[in-house]
Formats: structure tokens, sequence, C-alpha cells
């Protein structure tokens, strides 16, 4: 997918309340960072911001954290939540193969995947976000007792995602190959690609899984 550059992204990026500059110096500190004890949830690739900012609105008692590593796409969360000034998230510039570098163990509570980069090619499948590269980074830092959302609509990276669910030893919860006509639709809060996509007549899959029990 192609993005359009935005003039300036990165000016205002550097110069944001709302983003986090050295994120790897807040590893281990992140309480301290939001001035409180409360769990701490992630929403890695997080686009325009949607989604994350509709969380932190409906649950001020969790800390949230967006990651994106294009700056074209963060600056539009940026403007959402310069409106919202919501204390309760926060953002990071990065790509998400350091993210080990930015959270100590047992410090994030849980992580949401939306509509992720479906990197195709079979060469750039450890890239995927629901690789088992990325989800042994991810046990690094996820609480015993946290877990992962995943939501996609296209279909081959969900097959993928399914199958390296069980080769990282994670704990399947549910899954569904059409959320919005599931049992586990009540509730659910969609992204911006979910709504377009969802409108087209596109089935979204969700799965909700758990990190393997720690020896």
């Amino acid at each position: 997918m192609r993005l359009r550059n935005v003039r300036g992204s990165k000016d205002v990026i550097a110069s944001c309340p709302f983003v986090v500059q050295e994120p790897e110096s807040c590893r281990g500190r992140w309480a301290e960072i939001f001035g409180n004890e409360n769990p701490i949830h992630i929403e890695v690739g997080m686009g325009k911001g949607r989604f994350i900012i509709d969380m932190a609105k409906l649950h001020p008692e969790i800390n949230y954290i967006g990651i994106e590593k294009y700056s074209s796409v963060l600056v539009r969360a940026i403007e959402k939540q310069t409106i919202e000034q919501l204390p309760n998230l926060v953002f990071i510039r990065m790509d998400a193969e350091a993210i080990e570098n930015v959270f100590e163990k047992d410090e994030v509570a849980y992580i949401y995947l939306n509509f992720s980069d479906p990197w195709p090619k079979d060469r750039h499948a450890r890239r995927r976000l629901t690789s088992v590269q990325f989800l042994n980074r991810y046990v690094n830092f996820l609480a015993a007792d946290g877990g992962l959302t995943f939501k996609t609509d296209n279909r081959p990276l969900f097959d993928f995602s399914l199958e390296q669910v069980e080769l990282a030893g994670w704990e399947m919860v549910n899954y569904t190959f059409d959320l919005h006509h599931s049992e586990y639709a009540e509730g659910n809060v969609m992204t911006e690609y979910e709504e377009k996509f969802s409108a087209m007549g596109n089935p979204i899959c969700r799965m909700v899984i758990k990190p393997p029990k720690k020896k």
C-alpha cells in the first residue's frame, strides 16, 4: 500500500506532547509516564487511531499506547487526540520489530492487532505481526494473564495466523471467520478499515489468543 506523504508530519510528531519521543527510555517506567498503575494496552499498527481513541474513551481505567511506524498516518491520530485530549493515551512512532526494547517483562496487559499489513510474499512472512517471530517477541513483555486480539479481512493472512498460533505455543481462546455475524459481535469497536471493508460485504476474521504458560 502506497502512503501519501504528509508535508511537515515529522515536525508535528517531534513536537507533539502526545508522542513519546524516546520510548526505549520508558521501558519499565510506563506507570510513571502515565502517573498511575492502571493496566497498559497497546495497539501495534494503529493507523489513523480511530480504534485506540475510541477504546481510550470507553475505558479511562486503562492506559493505551498506539504504535505506528508511518509518520503520514500517525499525524492523523495526533489530530484526533489533539481534540480529545485523552489523558490515558499516548503514541509511539516506531517499527514494531524493535518493540521488545520498549516494554519490560509483564509490563503490557493486552495487545491489539487490527488489519495489519499482510506482507503477501512468502519471503516476507516473518514480518507479519502474527508470525511466530512476532508472537515470540510479545511473550517477552506481555503479562502471563494477558491476551491478544487480531482482526483482518484478509483470509489468507488469517489462515496463516491460525497456524502460527499453534506453532508458537499460544492458546486459542476463540476465533471466527465472520465477526459481525457471530456471537462475538456485541461490544466490538471498529477501526476505519473495518467499517470500510464490512460495508463492502467483506467478512471480518477475528481471533483472541493467550500467551504460552510460563514455566
